[in-house]
């Protein structure tokens, strides 16, 4: 293949990760109030989890938190139309969010670090209200990392009030090794696996495919999703191998042992067998 036909095909590549990750990590300021739907919409999805006192999804959304039945019937809670642009399960019943309130909520356009302590019912005001927009929380112990949208910083506060800047660039998602709190690794809005250690500016992880939601399960393995949906899986974060397909790049992906749960533009997946299959269990909204 002649050099300029590889440069052609190698800034088409990167045009079409950065066009897929713009797509996927857009967001309104606003958040809509009740339209009389009977359908419930869902709008995009931002964020997913399992609450590990019951084993329940819940999908944080456009249009506000989920809960979802083994039948793949959701209930919005509270009849909240908060847009949960970050979204955290940190214990039973326990959640970290962020994003923008609902409309009919006298509350500042940006939430800032808020807190559910009883499954997303009532939330509760943390830090930066006003501040700042999380698209993206992880929670590693006492430890917090968050990307700030607005500012394109990624913070990290272990009281959840103060925070320090890492780095100021464009992010998208964010995985931590439960067994290592003092380590983040991010993707950029190229793709590119990054890694920052101990607060230091984040490096790219060497050998590394482009990926876009990744997250790291407790025990193992370190999971990412390629921009075509490849399932890419990994002990150390070195040596990388394929396991299933989605139907492309990731809006949302958890894994916790035994569940793992990805939501791709046509709606959320579950895999049971460590990503090698999965199956649709709540279907996105019609297009």
């Amino acid at each position: 293949m002649n050099r300029n036909r590889m440069t052609m095909l190698r800034h088409t590549t990167v045009a079409t990760i950065l066009l897929a990750l713009m797509a996927l990590s857009a967001c309104s300021g606003d958040s809509p109030t009740p339209g009389g739907s009977t359908e419930d919409p869902l709008g995009h999805v931002h964020g997913v989890g399992v609450d590990p006192g019951d084993g329940t999804l819940y999908v944080a959304s456009h249009l506000g938190v989920f809960r979802v039945a083994e039948n793949g019937t959701r209930e919005r809670i509270a009849n909240r139309w908060q847009d949960t642009m970050g979204f955290a399960i940190v214990g039973p019943g326990h959640f970290l969010g962020s994003g923008h309130p609902d409309l009919s909520e006298d509350l500042p356009s940006s939430l800032g670090l808020i807190e559910s302590t009883d499954g997303a019912k009532t939330w509760e005001s943390l830090s930066l209200q006003g501040d700042a927009d999380f698209h993206a929380i992880e929670a590693v112990g006492d430890r917090i990392y968050a990307y700030e949208a607005r500012s394109g910083a990624l913070l990290v506060s272990d009281d959840k009030v103060t925070w320090d800047t890492i780095t100021q660039q464009p992010l998208y998602d964010l995985a931590a090794n439960p067994a290592e709190a003092h380590t983040v690794y991010a993707t950029t809005d190229r793709g590119v696996l990054v890694v920052s250690k101990d607060g230091s500016n984040p490096v790219p992880v060497v050998g590394a495919p482009v990926l876009t939601g990744i997250d790291w399960q407790p025990g193992g393995p370190f999971v990412g999703i390629a921009p075509d949906g490849t399932v890419m899986l990994s002990d150390d974060t070195e040596a990388w191998r394929p396991a299933g397909q989605l139907d492309g790049p990731a809006e949302a992906l958890d894994a916790v042992v035994g569940q793992w749960h990805a939501a791709t533009e046509s709606g959320v997946y579950e895999s049971t067998n460590d990503g090698e299959t999965w199956r649709l269990v709540l279907a996105g909204d019609p297009s």
